[in-house]
């Protein structure tokens, strides 16, 4: 009995810490129809025997505790699965497994294409950045703004080349998207059509675009959104923006839907501006996308939107503050405005598209489409105030510190507006490619029908020192008025023709050549704009490297608010602006630090003519209803891609650029007196004897922003790789600013240099490999989740959007800047599934 009890104390001793090692996976195995499946084989990766299930489909097997393993399940003719597990020692994890009957399935690759670096002005935009970049506007623009500048953080509005945003095109899965027209501050725009959540690829032409895109001078921006393979979706909650999407498939993945809501809501960041009051902005919207297969050749595709933003404000009082430094007067001035009454805007837009796509064969491939566009606009302003303007007082010691104490004027303004706009697009597009080996073809030809329904209805009356302006001893005027009714009917037809030529395979070679045309019913334009592209690699060169080039003409049909004057009216004889360009480049990838860098650098030349010239009020553009210029922009850009730092992405953009613009007819009269002295305002009761001609000749145009420099920087802990930093820095040189309505004063003043340093922090509060969590986990089926703290406007820079021009008691001008967003905190949470 003793030597028995002996042996089971040594079999204890030296087996027990093994046995303790141990855990033990239990669990029931089911086919596609929720059958228990027998014999499946269930084994740890890297043993050669495991346990087999029973016929309830059930097993039990002993693993190795305390370190990663996987278990391997696989069954004659159905998909073999692996999961992975690591468990404490004693314990056992009870799991379900679901075998998929076995197809054949693509061995997955990796393509690098190089499709972003052989055509001229294409820059892809990776997905995964658009979420991470720290920007009071999210989404593809806040990106796309960091290649060709900004200034204005509170829109998504940009400028391409020298060119408003009016001329730049925006697809989303083939179907062109527009934006409001009523919008007169970046506030008020609310949310950007593109979801970030929903995007899969996004293509950004600056210039040199094919023929087989629309008809704008300026850039193509080219979004594709996911197609969905299993059910995912994600959820995030931040100070300004909330959102949730989902995705996944259904009737055996015949089905793919996407869906994606969002709302916003910047009163956080519009409550800390120089206009003080009650703001009360709120933006949301509603995407689906839906695919339905039926089979290899057919696919048929829904995109639908429902967005609306309002934009309520009382404000109640602004405090603005210049200096100003002349040879002749030299103060601190400041502007304090006391408000009365209200502005409510309201922007709702629907859009929903249909497209069918047919793959005839292996070479033939067709895509109908059917798109319906709506969007209501209303503007509803009665704001009057009194200001008071001066010197402010800076002494911290003065009873009067903060406050004007030299009044220079004083007055009175009143500021109304009842807008209305109803725009409907109906477009139907048939396109098409045709794979001829060597010539890949593609052709398309659309036809549209806009109407467009608006009665605008604004004015704004000043009074300055007790003078009504423009000064007038005859009946009371206003200083701007705009009133107009109209209805537009256009119908428009364009469409196109493309080759795409690879000469002599693996000789380095593509040429894309193609003729697009336009017409339409409003002016009977006939328009045909024939564009060529071109790159070469020399193949024999060691270094990785591509030139590449464009040319083309580029027309733009006048829209909406090209053909409203001014006044109220509307010119629908205006033609179609006109341009040629030319771009030449190279893209060169490298290795730097044993780490992947690209170089791409661009030349170009744009010469314009039947131009429609325009002033920038805010984001809002006040078009001269007239083909009354020529213009023409010239520059050149680099940017550099790379990871500065090991795994984490970055870019540098700079740019150069010079755009003027010639405006027929501009030209006024210098008047003097007897003595032979320049009669000014102040001395127009002298009689004038003489006068000269003075010409304006060549001007800089609004956007004319000659250097750009833009940075997306990323970094991390080495020691925790879970704590991320992302930084964007946006700089941008001085702008010229007219002074609205007059020839003389064109170019007058010049808004400084915009500069901005965006930063994020994140830390992945979850992630990893889902398959290493116990099955009680909380966050089991969680792929991410992540906080982040983003400050805005990081260095409290006070940019200037714009200028309130007022005068004083001897009717003197001053320029008093409207300031943009100063620094602002925003935390957001993201979860990921």
């Amino acid at each position: 009995m003793y030597k028995s009890s002996f042996v089971v104390f040594l079999l204890l001793f030296f087996c027990g810490p093994l046995l303790a090692q141990q855990a033990s996976i239990a669990g029931k195995i089911m086919n596609e129809k929720a059958e228990p499946m027998a014999g499946v084989s269930v084994v740890v990766l890297g043993n050669t025997s495991g346990v087999t299930s029973n016929d309830s489909g059930r097993f039990v097997i002993n693993v190795r505790s305390g370190r990663a393993i996987a278990l391997v399940f696989s069954y004659a003719g159905y998909q073999t699965q692996q999961l992975r597990f690591l468990l404490n020692p004693g314990e056992q994890e009870n799991i379900f497994v679901r075998m998929e009957p076995g197809r054949s399935e693509l061995t997955p690759v990796e393509v690098t294409s190089k499709k972003d670096r052989r055509e001229a002005g294409l820059v892809s935009i990776n997905p995964k950045f658009i979420t991470q970049n720290p920007s009071p506007i999210t989404g593809v623009e806040s990106m796309i703004k960091v290649l060709v500048g900004s200034n204005n953080e509170l829109s998504s509005q940009y400028n391409v080349r020298g060119g408003s945003y009016d001329e730049n095109l925006i697809y989303v899965n083939d179907f062109e998207v527009f934006k409001p027209y009523l919008i007169r501050n970046g506030q008020q725009e609310g949310l950007s059509f593109i979801n970030p959540e929903l995007v899969r690829n996004v293509n950004f032409y600056n210039g040199g675009f094919q023929a087989r895109y629309g008809d704008k001078m300026s850039s193509v921006l080219d979004v594709q959104y996911k197609k969905p393979t299993a059910f995912k979706g994600s959820a995030y909650v931040g100070l300004l923006e909330q959102g949730l999407h989902a995705e996944g498939t259904a009737a055996k993945s015949k089905v793919t839907y996407l869906l994606g809501v969002r709302n916003r809501n910047l009163r956080n960041l519009l409550s800390a501006q120089e206009t003080k009051g009650n703001y009360q902005p709120s933006s949301n919207d509603l995407q689906a996308v839906i695919s339905y297969a039926p089979n290899k050749k057919w696919q048929l595709d829904m995109v639908g939107n429902l967005s609306s933003t309002r934009f309520d404000l009382e404000p109640q009082e602004s405090q603005q503050t210049t200096s100003v430094f002349t040879s002749q007067f030299a103060a601190n001035l400041g502007l304090d405005i006391f408000f009365t009454g209200k502005e409510v805007d309201k922007y709702n837009t629907r859009m929903l598209g249909l497209s069918a796509t047919h793959q005839v064969n292996d070479k033939l491939k067709l895509k109908g489409m059917l798109s319906y566009f709506n969007n209501k606009e209303a503007e509803n302003i009665n704001i009057a105030g009194s200001y008071l303007f001066g010197e402010r007082d800076f002494d911290k010691a003065s009873s009067t510190f903060g406050l004007i104490a030299n009044p220079l004027g004083a007055g009175v303004f009143l500021n109304y507006a009842r807008n209305e706009l109803d725009v409907q697009v109906l477009n139907a597009t048939l396109k098409g490619s045709y794979d001829k080996g060597q010539h890949y073809w593609q052709f398309g030809h659309s036809v549209e029908r806009n109407t467009i329904t608006d009665a605008l209805n604004e004015f704004e009356y000043q009074d300055s020192a007790g003078y009504s302006l423009p000064n007038n001893a005859g009946p009371l005027l206003v200083f701007r008025n705009l009133k107009g009714d109209a209805t537009i009917e256009a119908w428009r037809m364009n469409g196109y023709v493309q080759d795409n030529i690879a000469f002599k395979k693996n000789n380095g070679l593509n040429l894309q050549a193609g003729l697009r045309y336009n017409y339409n019913n409003l002016n009977n334009e006939l328009l045909l704009s024939p564009r060529v592209g071109v790159s070469y690699t020399p193949l024999q060169w060691k270094r990785d490297v591509i030139f590449k080039g464009s040319a083309g003409l580029y027309h733009q049909p006048p829209f909406y608010r090209e053909m409203r004057r001014p006044d109220g009216s509307v010119n629908t004889d205006l033609k179609a602006q006109r341009s040629w360009q030319v771009s030449g480049g190279l893209d060169y990838a490298f290795k730097m630090m044993q780490r992947p860098f690209r170089l791409s650098a661009e030349a170009y030349y744009k010469n314009m003519w039947n131009v429609v010239t325009y002033d920038i009020d805010n984001v809002r553009l006040r078009y001269a209803g007239e083909n009354n210029a020529k213009a023409y922009a010239y520059g050149v850009e680099g940017r550099l891609f790379g990871e500065l730092v090991k795994d984490a992405e970055s870019w540098l953009s700079v740019g150069f650029m010079k755009s003027m613009e010639n405006i027929d007819g501009d030209f006024y009269h210098d008047y003097y007196n007897r003595n032979g002295e320049l009669i000014t305002a102040n001395t127009q009761d002298q009689v004038a004897t003489d006068s000269t001609r003075m010409d304006v000749g060549w001007l800089r145009r609004p956007t004319d922003r000659r250097i750009n420099i833009g940075l997306f920087f990323s970094d991390y802990l080495t020691t925790n790789k879970n704590f991320r930093v992302h930084t964007q820095l946006l700089y941008g040189s001085n702008l010229p600013y007219n002074i609205p309505g007059s020839v003389r004063y064109r170019n007058a003043l010049e808004i400084p240099s915009y500069f901005r340093v965006d930063m994020g922090f994140s830390y992945l509060l979850v992630g990893g490999d889902k398959s290493l969590r116990r099955s009680h986990d909380p966050f089991r089926n969680i792929e991410s989740m992540l906080l982040s703290l983003e400050v805005f406007n990081l260095l409290d820079r006070a940019n200037t959007i714009s200028y309130a021009l007022i005068k004083d008691f001897d009717n003197n001008s001053f320029a008093i800047p409207n300031r943009l967003t100063p620094r602002l905190v925003n935390i957001k949470l993201t979860v990921r599934w």
